[in-house]
């Protein structure tokens, strides 16, 4: 949600007043002679985000200042703070590389406060697509896993668990239609270890939001499996439209009840009651685990239904959009996917204009796209 200067509750005056961004807010000067602060995004727990201008750059491109706050309190543990958010700075760098994250422009510290200064993604979560649009089918779900897992697969690999994956932290790009993850906990999680002075006692900060943290995160063990059962809790969302505190749970096994608000095929139920078990080893282990049991339910139909769904949204953007073209290329199982939707179109022109009808097997055109 956007926070412009007026009409603001004293909450969000009260932080506009207290922080170097929000002082500048609006105002002529600019911050570290760049920066024209514009307004605020948000806050959190960990700080306080403004959307800026670039003044420096050509074009004077927006983008996102984003403060950190670690509360710390002598020279030691602002030390310790600082060499943990230069570190994790440059894995956010890194992340930053793939299209579906945001690119970390700059980050430095000013007064003992830390900033990132990170891409401006203009677009809408998906969060508030669901409250214009409505709920996503099944297929449109199977889409957006088809989406993100990709993209949490090679955030894991970089030994990250983001910590707070839901329908307010993924942006439809409005430019290009892609996904886009935001809001990282790793620098979250480094600020309030650092501000934990005492160095015999573990942090005791929660990163994440009720509801979308399985029961790990909240002992504050998160893994790589805390990310996929958040992933599918936002699938939950995209069908039903129901926070997930909204869901009636099982008081023996503490596991959700979502069944009865959507018809779903069987297999697709079974997926999504895997990523979401709130008993670590009954979920799934990685994305990849996933992205085969989707790919294993009818792949003649996956083909046809799904990857065809990524050809035809480019030129329509919605909340079912693909972002898999935004690569400029189509891989061999997409341009067979085109090939099967053309040759049913012709056949079905031809079943019109004659009675003879033509039973020729899919899976051999299919198999004659792809690679020898």
């Amino acid at each position: 949600m956007d926070f412009a200067p007026g009409n603001l509750s004293s909450f969000h005056t009260d932080v506009l007043q207290q922080t170097q961004l929000g002082q500048l807010c609006g105002q002529d000067r600019l911050f570290e002679d760049r920066y024209e602060v514009m307004r605020m995004l948000g806050r959190g727990g960990f700080g306080v985000t403004f959307l800026a201008k670039d003044v420096i750059l050509p074009g004077q491109p927006l983008c996102v200042i984003k403060q950190l706050c670690p509360k710390v309190n002598d020279s030691k543990a602002l030390a310790n703070a600082r060499k943990r958010f230069e570190q994790e700075a440059k894995i956010l760098a890194r992340l930053g590389s793939h299209s579906q994250v945001p690119m970390l422009l700059n980050y430095f510290e000013v007064d003992g406060e830390f900033y990132l200064v990170q891409e401006y993604i203009r677009g809408v979560t998906l969060a508030r697509l669901v409250r214009r649009c409505g709920c996503l089918s099944e297929r449109g779900v199977k889409q957006f896993l088809y989406e993100m897992l990709p993209l949490l697969e090679y955030i894991h690999k970089h030994k990250v668990i983001h910590r707070d994956i839901k329908p307010q932290n993924i942006i439809r790009c409005q430019d290009d239609g892609r996904l886009v993850l935001i809001d990282f906990g790793a620098v979250k999680e480094q600020m309030a270890q650092a501000s934990d002075t005492s160095q015999k006692t573990p942090s005791t900060h929660f990163i994440g939001t009720v509801g979308f943290a399985p029961p790990e995160q909240f002992t504050l063990r998160p893994v790589f499996a805390s990310d996929i059962y958040a992933l599918g809790i936002t699938c939950l969302y995209l069908l039903t439209g129901k926070a997930p505190l909204d869901f009636d749970n099982d008081p023996q096994t503490s596991e959700i009840y979502w069944e009865h608000l959507i018809q779903l095929s069987d297999p697709f139920t079974k997926l999504l009651h895997k990523m979401t078990s709130v008993y670590l080893e009954n979920r799934y282990q990685s994305a990849k685990e996933i992205l085969q049991d989707l790919n294993y339910q009818s792949p003649q139909q996956n083909l046809a239904d799904c990857l065809v769904v990524q050809h035809q949204q480019v030129q329509h953007p919605s909340a079912n959009q693909s972002s898999s073209s935004t690569n400029g290329h189509r891989s061999p199982a997409a341009k067979a996917a085109v090939a099967i939707r053309d040759w049913r179109q012709r056949m079905e022109q031809r079943q019109r204009r004659t009675p003879t009808s033509i039973n020729q097997p899919i899976t051999k055109l299919r198999n004659s796209f792809e690679p020898s």
